[in-house]
């Protein structure tokens, strides 16, 4: 009933901003008076936030054609070089890298978000770097038939693709898959495969959830496992390929993320109406461009995201040495000669300072010149792996220390 209700919801509202849409072409025609006159103005720029907070919104592209590399435009090449039922394995490479430049593996989140949300981390990285990314498929188009996908696939997943890129291939792990990253590569270091990677970063991960609690940390202790499974799992509706399948719904974790700085995005909206009121459409659609992507969510399968829960967030597993992988223990002490880089932000309201970092001391019998801690000044979540200060401060400690720490 809930993914239904949500469905319905969904066809009214993007009826409705259709319909906005039109109003506001109509009040902004050049041939007709009514724009320039009175309320005209207001009413088309409330009708163009309206039909732009509710259209329809399907899984963007991540649209890297060029960077600039020392003031020269270099074209990219995207093509998606392996592909899985729950998720794909994308490559980005960029016109004139040298033959010796390092490979990286970024992880992307499974949390609700498309990997587009990681555009500017690949953008920036592709630069120096011959880049593949994790594409992980929303979970209402993947039928049934396909089966299960957990943490158990998640971290085969990473090990499949990490030998599909090859040896000395560097990680970055961003946020969610840190903790999967980081059990692939003590998997990996177990059985000494030669595809283990040449270094992990983890990002505003949450390792150990109990170092400075978050409002997301406490959403996830103060309720059992019970009411998730009841409250939150829903089932894809029929008009989906994947129909019947159990999902944490992509709309509920967008809500949980609005509702946290609710004002904030209030805020966000009313300045974009206050810019296309005065004429200033080039920042109305910066807000455009960034909620463009914020709004687009996709499904978890609902074993994925309860096993999180569960083992992430309430049990804490891993840093008790109790998460386990096709039944097997998982050792971090395993990791011996895999170069672990934690990068957390100060201002980070998601992933508390001491979550990420908490790896380092995990991994026993890495040697300390090995590990490295950075924490962000005045960076919150997001800016982490996006924007100025990403590109500016972190990428550049990121890149470093891929090139410190060959295989």
């Amino acid at each position: 009933m809930l993914y239904d209700t949500y469905e319905l919801q969904r066809s009214l509202l993007g009826s409705a901003s259709s319909w906005a849409a039109i109003g506001a072409e109509l009040l902004n025609n050049p041939a007709l008076p009514m724009g320039y006159f009175g309320t005209g103005p207001i009413i088309a720029s409330a009708l163009q936030v309206f039909a732009h907070l509710y259209e329809e919104r399907g899984k963007p592209a991540f649209n890297i054609a060029a960077v600039d590399v020392d003031g020269a435009e270099r074209a990219v090449s995207e093509t998606v070089v392996l592909e899985k039922p729950f998720g794909a394995l994308r490559h980005f490479k960029r016109e004139g890298l040298p033959k010796e430049a390092p490979r990286l593996l970024i992880v992307a989140p499974m949390s609700g978000h498309y990997a587009t949300l990681l555009r500017g981390t690949v953008a920036r990285m592709v630069e120096n770097q011959e880049v593949w990314i994790t594409d992980w498929a929303d979970a209402k188009m993947v039928p049934v038939s396909e089966g299960r996908f957990d943490l158990d696939d998640y971290i085969d997943y990473l090990i499949e693709f990490l030998r599909f890129i090859g040896p000395d291939t560097h990680v970055l792990a961003v946020c969610q898959p840190s903790v999967p990253a980081f059990a692939a590569a003590a998997v990996m270091g177990a059985e000494r495969d030669p595809c283990r990677p040449a270094t992990l970063t983890m990002m505003g991960g949450p390792i150990d959830t109990r170092a400075s609690p978050t409002p997301v940390d406490d959403v996830a202790m103060e309720r059992p496992l019970s009411w998730f499974k009841r409250s939150v799992i829903a089932t894809v509706p029929l008009n989906y390929p994947g129909a019947g399948r159990q999902v944490y719904p992509g709309f509920l974790q967008l809500a949980g993320f609005l509702s946290m700085n609710i004002q904030s995005h209030l805020m966000s909206h009313y300045e974009m109406f206050k810019h296309l009121t005065l004429g200033d459409q080039e920042s109305a659609d910066a807000t455009k461009r960034f909620y463009d992507e914020y709004l687009s969510v996709c499904d978890m399968t609902a074993e994925f995201y309860l096993q999180t829960i569960e083992h992430v967030f309430q049990r804490h597993t891993l840093p008790r040495s109790q998460f386990v992988h096709r039944g097997k223990p998982i050792d971090p002490a395993a990791i011996r000669d895999t170069a672990l880089l934690a990068i957390e932000g100060e201002r980070d309201d998601i992933s508390g300072i001491g979550q990420t970092k908490a790896a380092l001391d995990l991994a026993t019998r890495l040697p300390k010149k090995r590990k490295k801690y950075h924490l962000a000044k005045d960076v919150g979540h997001y800016g982490i792996f996006n924007g100025s200060k990403w590109r500016a401060r972190i990428a550049p400690v990121v890149e470093q220390w891929i090139r410190a720490n060959p295989r």
